[in-house]
């Protein structure tokens, strides 16, 4: 009992460095501690209660999967993003409630496809909430290269850092975020890489 107490009281912070290290009493609170919200999150995009328990069991189970490789920041934004991300991916896949999509992932900017569009719009959502798990200088040197459009050179003096250090900043940040696109198709990946 006095186990399951001392993990009662971590911090989501602590919690998930104890996560990575495979403790499962961290995972199991960590299930505790989310699962109404994650829920609520999924039923709220869904209106579906049996599809939401689903989803959001899918993801606690790729969470303890992928417990040694995921870099996580923020537990709580980790997961928000990761049941959002989870209920596009059903939605599109079963074509269902149509709807459901239009209200929430299609943006007012215009594409050509509309299925394109929510794709595009959604997993540039889900990579700011990766981007914003990174490490603080992983971070920065992503968003001044991508969001900025500033060299390597660039980046490294405006961080007071080498550009080699920029650099290896640069792609750790671009290996992280494809790591957690490892489950998007190939097309998904090649529609956003002009914004990674």
């Amino acid at each position: 009992m006095a186990k399951k107490t001392s993990y009662y009281n971590l911090s989501d912070q602590d919690l998930a460095q104890l996560l990575v290290q495979g403790k499962e009493d961290a995972f199991t609170e960590i299930y505790q501690r989310f699962w109404e919200k994650l829920m609520a999150i999924a039923f709220n995009l869904t209106k579906d209660q049996v599809l939401s328990e689903e989803i959001t069991q899918e993801v606690f189970i790729s969470l303890w999967d992928r417990r040694h490789i995921v870099q996580i920041g923020s537990l709580g934004g980790y997961l928000a993003t990761a049941i959002k991300f989870s209920v596009f991916k059903h939605l599109v896949r079963q074509r269902r409630q149509l709807q459901i999509i239009k209200d929430n992932f299609i943006p007012a900017v215009a594409f050509a496809d509309e299925e394109e569009r929510v794709h595009v719009r959604f997993l540039t959502e889900y990579v700011g909430g990766i981007v914003e798990q990174l490490p603080e200088k992983c971070r920065l040197v992503f968003r001044y290269s991508r969001y900025e459009g500033l060299s390597i050179a660039e980046i490294a003096d405006r961080l007071d850092i080498s550009p080699k250090t920029a650099e290896a900043h640069l792609t750790k940040a671009l290996k992280t975020i494809r790591l957690n696109l490892k489950d998007a198709s190939p097309l998904l990946l090649l529609l956003l890489d002009h914004k990674l």
